[in-house]
């Protein structure tokens, strides 16, 4: 809830909240040594506190955690305002923290011999004891600090309304201050309103922009200042080198690392795919041969990453002289150009498996957003032309499932809806990539193979 600050304030009470920082500093403190404590306590004493090892095994161990905590933020704003944050870093820097002890001991070749027994129960305790610390204060922690764990203000200067929750809110002219350059009154009274505050908005018109960035850049804070364009074009930051500032707008949904990662899976699951599926698709591909004679692979253009054309291989579900390479008419129920054997194909699926080659070749993904023929329409409309956003999809390489699959959202699109909700779904996971989600969805794949609309 935004708190209001009533105009006719003397300058002696416009210092608006105190200061968070130093209370900031003294939870992550505790937190700090709470878990060293849970670090210690688990390893030394229920670990296996008669064994020698394990103590300079611990000691080792305590300094490691701390680094690898600091290092990946389990001491941060964004870990105190959301605890399961907080627990899941400090967890990760603790199986970080034993990995170096090990490969440390092994690199110097160390002669002490730690239980393996003794380590690894006093690794689950120590875990266990971590989350039972942490779930117990995080009401504490969220109580002094707030929901934000920082003093955000919005000052309104006359700009576009700002409507944001869990912050402190003040009407420039009411409060009586201005962004003038030429007054050292003035600032003196603007310093005492943003005083305490780590991160300070204004919402002021085109004209005033100049003097507030001025101002706020004589300030410790965050200075950020509203500009409806931001929101409208989606802008993602600004950038300034080699003498020229630009507003960046795109960076790509993933960076080197998740591509790897995301490739990685790819393969791992691609080439023994396709050594055991080898033979059955070689039978599968003859009896669509000897149904009338055409080829079985059919070829279509597609729509892949960053908008660039590919050919998606799949088995040929309809006759050969009906065949659609650009996809204007969706295939219907009851279809007469679909073949006996490919109405059960395209029923189960199988008619997609050829794609696991264009995976192979790096054109597709095994999760992704489904890749669409050029001329596919949603009522009346082609698919991009229901929505601009329809092109954001392709950010990243296209899937064989995805997000919208196992949500229901595939199959013919009668209405702009369909459609609408299938880019929902896709541009939710290009936005929310993660590993563990492809993972996900490749198993939740397998209860939605066989669909009704599918046809």
């Amino acid at each position: 809830m935004a708190t209001s600050v009533q105009p006719e304030i003397a300058d002696r009470q416009l210092a608006l909240a105190p200061s968070l920082e130093r209370r900031r500093l003294r939870l992550y403190l505790l937190q700090l040594l709470g878990d060293g404590a849970a670090l210690l306590f688990g390893y030394l004493y229920l670990g296996n506190p008669f064994d020698p090892a394990v103590w300079d095994a611990g000691q080792l161990l305590l300094p490691l955690f701390w680094t690898v905590a600091l290092l990946n933020q389990t001491y941060s704003v964004g870990s105190l305002v959301s605890p399961p944050l907080g627990l899941q870093r400090a967890l990760l820097a603790m199986g970080l923290a034993v990995i170096l002890l090990i490969v440390v001991l092994f690199v110097a070749r160390s002669s002490l011999f730690v239980s393996r027994l003794g380590f690894g129960s006093g690794f689950v305790t120590a875990s266990f004891l971590l989350i039972w610390l942490r779930l117990n204060v995080s009401m504490h922690i969220l109580r002094s600090v707030g929901p934000r764990a920082i003093n955000l203000l919005v000052i309104d200067d006359g700009g576009p309304s700002v409507d944001l929750p869990d912050c402190l809110r003040i009407s420039a002219a009411s409060a009586g201050i201005t962004p003038r350059l030429d007054d050292p009154h003035g600032l003196d009274r603007l310093a005492t309103v943003i005083r305490n505050m780590d991160r300070v908005i204004v919402s002021c018109p085109p004209e005033r922009r100049w003097a507030w960035a001025m101002v706020l850049k004589g300030g410790q804070m965050r200075g950020e200042i509203v500009d409806s364009e931001v929101q409208e074009l989606g802008i993602l930051g600004a950038s300034r080198a080699e003498g020229v500032g630009t507003l960046v707008v795109a960076s790509g949904p993933l960076g080197l690392r998740s591509r790897v990662m995301k490739r990685g899976l790819d393969l791992a699951i691609t080439i023994p795919a396709l050594l055991v599926l080898s033979l059955p698709l070689l039978v599968i591909a003859a009896f669509i041969h000897l149904e009338d004679g055409g080829p079985a692979l059919f070829l279509q253009r597609r729509v892949g990453r960053n908008n660039q054309f590919f050919s998606i291989y799949k088995f040929r579900s309809m006759r050969q002289a009906s065949t659609d390479s650009a996809g204007a008419q969706s295939t219907r129920r009851d279809d007469d150009r679909v073949t006996r054997i490919g109405r059960f194909l395209r029923k189960t699926s199988i008619d997609e498996l050829p794609q696991l080659l264009n995976v192979l070749k790096g054109e597709m993904s095994l999760v992704g957003p489904r890749p669409h023929a050029l001329a596919s329409q949603a009522g009346a409309k082609l698919f991009w032309e229901v929505d601009s956003r329809y092109w954001q999809r392709h950010a990243l390489k296209p899937g064989m499932s995805g997000l919208a699959q196992i949500r229901g959202f595939r199959g013919t699109t009668d209405s702009e809806g369909d459609l609408i909700d299938r880019l929902q779904a896709d541009l939710e996971y290009v936005e929310g990539w993660t590993i563990l989600r492809d993972i996900r969805i490749l198993f939740s794949t397998i209860w939605v193979v066989v669909h009704d609309r599918a046809y």
